[in-house]
């Protein structure tokens, strides 16, 4: 993969928007758009309901189908030098994993993610989405989804610390790679044009900056 081939990825906390914003960015720009398995995980229904009982099983159907999806759009989007926007970043499993495992259980989850993850893509661009608990909580309502009717506001509070905490250390880490912030609570891109247009052209803008082509 060239680094001036843009591997865009957008990431937050649930309901504040990922995937309508990739998919935005993917008709703007015409990249193919990497979009998360969330519905297909059969423990995820249980989880919400019993975290404690199900989150091991939950968090690794996730990291085994992520690691899968970044293998198959390395192999046949990013090494052809095809760009590509994904409505997640594969660090958000730490984000999750480490925040609903036991102590024992996320050494091992660690260690099997540093062996899956060792030799993955690293994006160029991260966009970063953020918002209060309650417009979170409103969009989760908005969008009706079954398996999150039952998500405690307790977690999805934490959750959002958890992502605050992790993207810091994620610049700390990769100063070389921008993350592009936006309030969801200041900018509704799915309701309001002008929004959406606001972060397109920001984004844009990042990526000439980093010397990254827009086809």
């Amino acid at each position: 993969m060239s680094n001036r081939i843009p591997f865009i990825t957008v990431e937050g906390p649930i309901g504040v928007g990922k995937t309508s914003l990739a998919k935005a960015i993917s008709e703007r720009f015409q990249f193919t758009l990497l979009r998360e398995i969330v519905d297909e995980n059969p423990f995820l229904g249980k989880f919400y309901t019993n975290i404690e009982e199900w989150s091991f099983q939950t968090e690794m159907f996730f990291l085994c189908n992520r690691y899968k999806q970044l293998e198959d759009i390395n192999q046949f989007y990013l090494e052809k030098d095809l760009p590509v926007v994904a409505d997640y970043h594969i660090l958000k499993n730490l984000i999750f994993a480490e925040r609903t495992l036991k102590h024992h259980q996320f050494q091992k989850y660690l260690r099997i993610y540093d062996i899956l993850t060792a030799d993955m893509p690293v994006p160029n661009v991260v966009i970063y989405l953020h918002a209060s608990l309650d417009t979170l909580l409103d969009r989760i309502k908005m969008r009706g989804r079954d398996i999150e009717k039952n998500i405690d506001p307790s977690y999805l509070s934490q959750l959002s610390f958890d992502y605050e905490q992790s993207m810091a250390q994620f610049e700390k880490s990769y100063p070389d790679i921008p993350v592009i912030r936006f309030n969801g609570d200041q900018l509704d891109f799915v309701q309001n044009k002008q929004d959406l247009e606001l972060i397109l052209t920001k984004i844009e803008n990042t990526i000439h900056e980093k010397g990254v082509n827009i086809r």
